[in-house]
């Protein structure tokens, strides 16, 4: 369904959005205290979104199994809630490319340790490296090496892999594929140092279009895969032969026999082909190898499966269907570890009418089909599918046979059964993560049931969000999925945006009067490229597109709902008087601006474009240049007009070799003052007043005070206080943020890839420090703090604990100290959001520099990962200072 996957970073880093180096302090920034506050944070359900191109299970542990994303970071499964948990949030806004993961690995033997081969792209796009991360806390925790070379979590061939492995015997050893003509690389120190295999032959040389001027397509696909035979080594002695898939059609696969010392092209192997997996059952001695003729995750018009027989040498073709009738290429390769003369594999690139998948209970002499013709366009399925916890999934279509929805899928090039239950089995598509707990009814002719197995993982990107005074809470405009109507931010919407179903949408907006009135418009193939809606957003129509329109753009909806003026991809800024059937081009305004409304005055609408604010006084059919200077020369700008007042206007933008930050209107864009004290701002939003101030509270992603955050201000940014944290950064989150009109505290983030994160404040009706800031209503608790003490995360061993420090005093806090004893002798082994020591049971946390300053009726928080034996009792006392904190 979805061939193109759009993404916000690709088209943010087009224009300029994303800077490559940190930035230097601008002139006229002035250094400013900035307060905290302790925020619970949570996605907007929508589960899935996106494409999962592996799932890795654990070899010596049951139900332990990662999944990672081509933008949206890594999870790890939780057996008992069957739920997912994300595991690079830490990821900050200089790193965000460190959220595309190109590789996982598990360590079999020590199972607390997992690793991630981190970078989105090899090109420009991304201006930094790779690194691989690495854990002893199953990712509740990193430490990252970086590498003098880059890695592409989101480039062609990025289904294929693992290309991050750990010697099953010795654990220290760990090799990876680098793309881009890098070759293999190989730590002996459990991924802290990293060298160059010098002596691997071949650094691959097939690119998917090497006429690409972008080099995203260009790009040297490089090492695919590693695997280990671990039948030739013994516990803590490294093992002696590995097979290494090359992207190369004449050389696809390499092996050593000593360990990594020396390297030879595994002799009769076929040709032509790419190995998209090499997948190895020691114990019959077979290498089962998935081939493509091209890099995938979108292409591939050939395939073929074959076994290599590691003993005698002995290739055999084991394909399930001739050459002739493949239209797709094979990946998804998995064994049964219960049984290994099970095999399974998918037509990875079967687009239409559906995927396939194929499997083998005798190593790949017979094969059976997930569907079959009956007689054309009949189909015959051996199983069934139910997705009613993500029902979204059926697309909203009714298609004609031999296409049925939903789909078994479409860039199913991870599948996967479960090591320790013949049963399970899971398999990532480029919209979720399927699965069945009844497998073997397959091979008993029985069918078997398929099901969403994704709640947690969210990979949505992110263009446009707006949460009306009215109706639903929450409207999105995301990439590939269009975008959803959440009226309850817990549950799955029933469908997305449909009538037209847009493969992105790039902006929203609706009637700030009238919010019933929405608009969004996006990308699609072929149709309109503009919808509308009068309950809302829960039903659209279409409108008509004037000549020239090829993409979204922005849009902006007037006041009242009267008019609209869309400035789309591929033609000028346009208006139009009711809903769209007649556009006219608007004058003194260039194409490709911004377009925003005026929240109060239907006839008003402002523009920018390189350094340029305009405004329109006659509903869009005429701009004029605003005569204010000093805003950013580029592109890289979000503006909001405040609802409820007219001509009261926010923009934030710029880039570091240029004016970047927040500037502030209050005659309609006639003038603009730059805040001092932000130094950096991507977005501006706004939500709910804080009790007893007058104006509406301003969210930001920004950097303030030298740090990089989310902030809020109910003050009109003279004061800051920061509400994520650095365990919630979430990568690049500069393309929107609005606040909630209906709930103070609440605010909505975009993300790139980890979708819409909501978060709630603890001081809900309360407001920040500094002039302005409302008071809590609410009665003083006795005492002058209070402590709440959570433990987020269990393991064998391991522990992660969130502290909620609030100040219940009358008095404002320039600093805080707060102890505890560990009643089971706990041993803390990282924390962070603050400073910390412990001398045996004993442990202190301190403030950092930017969360020192603690309102009265305002709280603080921080977290830890630590060690237990025996008991984690969680402390029952706790002291800031020399007074005793009540306990919650």
């Amino acid at each position: 369904m979805r061939r193109t996957r759009i993404l916000t970073a690709v088209l943010a880093l087009a224009a300029g959005l994303l800077a490559g180096t940190p930035p230097a302090l601008a002139a006229d920034t002035e250094q400013v205290s900035i307060a905290a506050d302790t925020y619970t944070w949570k996605n907007a359900r929508i589960d899935g979104g996106g494409f999962v191109p592996g799932i890795v299970f654990n070899r010596t542990e049951k139900d332990l199994a990662y999944a990672r994303t081509d933008i949206g970071g890594a999870y790890r499964w939780q057996e008992s809630t069957q739920t997912w948990t994300p595991l690079l949030d830490s990821v900050g806004w200089d790193d965000w490319g460190h959220t595309g993961v190109v590789s996982l690995a598990s360590d079999s033997v020590d199972p607390d340790k997992v690793y991630a081969a981190v970078g989105t792209y090899t090109n420009s796009w991304d201006p930094g490296n790779g690194a691989v991360m690495r854990s002893s806390d199953r990712g509740a925790s990193w430490q990252k090496t970086d590498l003098p070379f880059k890695l592409g979590g989101n480039m062609p061939g990025r289904g294929m892999g693992e290309r991050l492995a750990i010697d099953p015997n010795r654990n220290s050893v760990l090799y990876l594929g680098a793309p881009s003509g890098k070759g293999l690389w190989r730590s002996t120190d459990s991924g802290v140092t990293w060298s160059q295999v010098s002596a691997f032959p071949n650094p691959g040389n097939y690119v998917q279009d090497p006429s690409d001027t972008s080099s995203y397509a260009s790009d040297n696909q490089g090492i695919a895969w590693v695997t280990f035979d671990e039948s030739t080594g013994t516990s803590g002695n490294a093992t002696r032969t590995i097979y290494v898939g090359v992207a190369d059609k004449d050389n696809a696969v390499y092996r050593s026999t000593d360990a990594g010392a020396t390297w030879s092209r595994l002799a009769g192997q076929p040709t032509g082909y790419l190995a998209h997996k090499g997948v190895l059952d020691a114990e019959n001695g077979y290498l089962y190898l998935a081939y493509s003729d091209k890099g995938g995750p979108y292409d591939g018009g050939k395939g073929r499966l074959w076994r290599y027989a590691t003993a005698s040498g002995t290739w055999t073709d084991i394909s399930p269907v001739a050459e002739a009738d493949t239209y797709y290429g094979f990946s998804g390769l998995t064994v049964d570890r219960q049984n290994p003369g099970t095999v399974m594999a998918t037509a990875y690139s079967s687009w239409w009418p559906d995927t396939q998948i194929f499997r083998s209970t005798n190593s790949g002499g017979t094969w059976s089909k997930a569907w079959d013709y009956t007689s054309y366009p009949n189909r015959s399925n051996r199983y069934t599918m139910d997705v009613s916890s993500s029902p979204w999934l059926t697309w909203g279509v009714s298609p004609s046979p031999p296409e049925q929805t939903p789909k078994l899928g479409w860039m199913t090039e991870a599948l996967e059964i479960d090591p320790f239950d013949s049963d399970r089995m899971m398999y990532g598509t480029g919209a979720t993560i399927y699965g069945t707990e009844n497998l073997t009814n397959w091979d008993t002719g029985s069918t078997f049931t398929i099901k969403p197995m994704v709640q947690g993982l969210e990979e949505t990107a992110v263009n446009d969000l707006a949460s009306p005074p009215s109706g639903a809470p929450l409207l999105s405009a995301l990439g590939d999925v269009g975008g959803f109507r959440h009226t309850d931010l817990t549950k799955v919407p029933p469908m997305m945006y449909t009538q037209p179903n847009f493969t992105s949408t790039t902006s929203l907006d609706y009637a700030e009067t009238n919010p019933n009135t929405v608009v969004r418009v996006g990308n699609l193939d072929s149709g309109p490229h503009i919808a509308f809606s009068t309950d809302n957003g829960a039903n659209w129509f279409a409108g008509t597109d004037s000549s020239g329109v090829s993409g979204g753009g922005t849009v902006a909806a007037a006041a009242d709902g009267s008019r609209f003026v869309w400035s789309p991809a591929g033609t000028g800024v346009q208006y139009a008087t009711g809903f769209g059937t007649s556009w006219q081009a608007s004058s003194g305004i260039p194409a490709g601006a911004i377009v925003e409304s005026d929240r109060v005055d239907p006839k008003v609408f402002y523009g920018f474009k390189s350094g340029k604010f305009y405004v329109s006084t006659d509903g869009g059919a005429t701009f004029t240049a605003s005569v204010a200077t000093g805003l950013p020369s580029g592109d890289s700008v979000r503006f909001k007009a405040l609802p409820g007042t007219k001509g009261d206007v926010w923009l934030a933008g710029g880039a570091t070799d240029g004016p970047y930050g927040l500037w502030h209107s209050t005659d309609g864009g006639a003038t603009f003052t730059k805040l001092s004290n932000v130094e950096q701002a991507d977005t501006i939003g706004f939500g709910k007043a804080a009790t007893g101030a007058s104006y509406q509270t301003l969210y930001t992603s920004a950097k303030i005070g030298g740090v990089r955050g989310i902030f809020r201000s109910t003050d009109k940014g003279a004061t800051w206080t920061r509400i994520n944290d650095d365990a919630h950064q979430w990568g690049w989150t500069g393309a929107a943020i609005t606040g909630d009109p209906r709930v103070y505290g609440r605010v909505y983030v975009a993300t790139n890839g980890r979708g819409v994160i909501y978060g709630d404040a603890s001081d809900a009706g309360g407001g920040d420090s500094g002039d302005g800031g409302g008071t809590d209503p609410t009665p003083t608790p006795p005492g002058a703090c209070s402590v709440t003490y959570k433990i987020t995360n269990q393991w064998s061993g391991g522990f992660q604990a969130d502290v909620q420090l609030a100040n219940t005093g009358t008095s404002a806090w320039s600093g805080w100290s707060l102890n505890w004893t560990f009643p089971n002798g706990q041993s803390i082994s990282q924390l962070w959001n603050a400073e910390y020591t412990q001398s045996g049971s004993a442990a202190t946390a301190k403030n950092v520099d930017w969360n020192g300053n603690v309102a009265a009726g305002s709280s603080v928080t921080f977290g830890f990962t630590g060690s237990w034996s025996g008991s984690n009792t969680k402390p029952t006392a706790f002291k800031q200072g020399d007074q005793t904190c009540s306990v919650s």
